[in-house]
């Protein structure tokens, strides 16, 4: 008799929180706000501390100045009065030669006047007292400031690796749990999923690139057997003549899509490369397409070294000589192909005679599957990737591409990479 299975236990539960575990008082937290509150509130008690005691210092200095005497008495028997502070009483004889009340009322005069040198320079020295102080607190505020948010520096420095394609970066920052913290763990959990990302991307375009090429190069070399016997029928030559040039587009279409998707991400093994030597190199294989087109290739290409992918570099000049050449004019064309250096960037121009293009449609270029005038390809001359493939490199490459209608007609592309 047969046994009914037992249904599937449910796994065990884990013995640990999953979540983040929560403070028994969250109001104890160490914030930042919290902390900058304690930090200033503190700087201003002791400077509020030292500056009282320095007014209290100044102005016992002040009444011990003010406890001096106003005048001594020289000679007793005939009354003779001398005072340094208050020449309005200093007299020689007797108290008979002056009268009392005068002496009196020199001598409040004299009380006065000393009380108010007193206090100026109380104020004076308060004055300067304060000043020494705020020059302190500023001086010991920019430095405590500058290491509360000294983590913001250093996550500023991260992204800014990251930005430069080193997604293994992190920031593991330690320190206290406030929201500095938060913010650098978070950062990091999105840089762990878009490396994970970019990893996937990077395997998919691998496989991408075996799967769809094996097919088509089994189909070209299929065409090209059958296309080879002498023997065939002309309608049968005619039609694996269309389909090898329908295969061959596709194999353009598919080698420009995998380019496209590796040149989006920046470029991590670099190498001199001169752009003078790679804008030859594309001239050179576009001359017999230049030739059959009638258009004259042209151009002062000086030395321009940057650090970068040769291939990709390459693919830029190529993609941009091969466009000046295809969209040119029927008769008496050109194509001029500079390279040089300016203000410290490698500089490489592309200009060529044309139709007129308005302004407003530059943009739409470097689209995919973009033509002047046209949403989607049409055409025998391209598949519509390879302007958007330059971009794609150049910004891999940290520089950037400028287009810009010329008079006349045609266009002029500079691509601008830094040495």
């Amino acid at each position: 008799m047969a046994t009914t299975p037992a249904p599937p236990q449910a796994p065990p539960k884990p013995t640990w929180d999953p979540r983040r575990p929560q403070p028994v008082f969250p109001w104890l937290r160490p914030t930042i706000r919290i902390r900058l509150t304690l930090l200033y509130g503190g700087m201003f008690l002791i400077a509020g501390i030292l500056l009282l005691s320095i007014i209290y210092l100044l102005a016992a200095q002040a009444i011990s100045t003010g406890n001096q005497p106003l005048f001594k008495i020289v000679a007793f028997q005939k009354l003779q009065v001398s005072s340094d502070n208050c020449p309005a009483i200093n007299m020689a004889g007797t108290t008979s030669t002056v009268p009392l009340q005068d002496f009196n009322n020199a001598i409040a005069l004299c009380v006065d006047h000393q009380r108010q040198a007193a206090l100026d320079d109380l104020l004076s020295r308060s004055l300067l007292a304060l000043l020494g102080l705020a020059v302190i607190a500023f001086a010991f505020g920019y430095a405590m400031a500058g290491r509360v948010l000294s983590p913001l520096g250093r996550i500023t420095r991260t992204a800014r690796a990251v930005a430069g394609s080193d997604l293994s970066r992190r920031i593991e920052l330690d320190g206290p749990d406030d929201e500095l913290k938060e913010l650098a763990d978070t950062f990091d959990d999105m840089l762990e999923r878009l490396q994970r990302a970019f990893t996937a991307q990077q395997r998919f375009v691998g496989n991408a690139s075996h799967e769809l090429r094996t097919p088509l190069a089994i189909n070209r070399t299929l065409l090209e057997v059958h296309l080879s016997d002498p023997g065939a029928p002309m309608e049968l030559q005619q039609l694996g003549k269309t389909l090898l040039a329908t295969n061959e587009r596709s194999e353009q279409l598919v080698e420009g899509l995998l380019l496209l998707a590796r040149s989006d991400n920046q470029i991590v093994e670099r190498k001199p490369v001169d752009l003078a030597e790679v804008a030859t190199q594309a001239v050179d294989q576009v001359h017999a397409e230049a030739a059959a087109k009638g258009v004259t290739i042209r151009g002062v290409r000086k030395p321009a070294v940057v650090q970068g992918n040769g291939v990709l570099l390459e693919r830029i000049a190529l993609n941009l000589v091969q466009n000046a050449v295809r969209y040119n004019v029927p008769e008496d064309g050109w194509v001029e192909v500079d390279t040089e250096i300016q203000h410290g960037q490698a500089v490489m121009s592309v200009s060529n005679t044309g139709p007129v293009v308005p302004a407003y449609e530059i943009d739409n270029l470097f689209e995919p599957f973009r033509r002047l005038r046209t949403e989607r390809t049409g055409s025998d001359k391209g598949v519509g990737l390879g302007l958007s493939i330059v971009r794609s490199v150049a910004r891999a490459h940290g520089g950037h591409i400028a287009a810009q209608p010329r008079e006349g007609g045609g266009l002029v592309m500079r691509v601008t990479l830094p040495v």
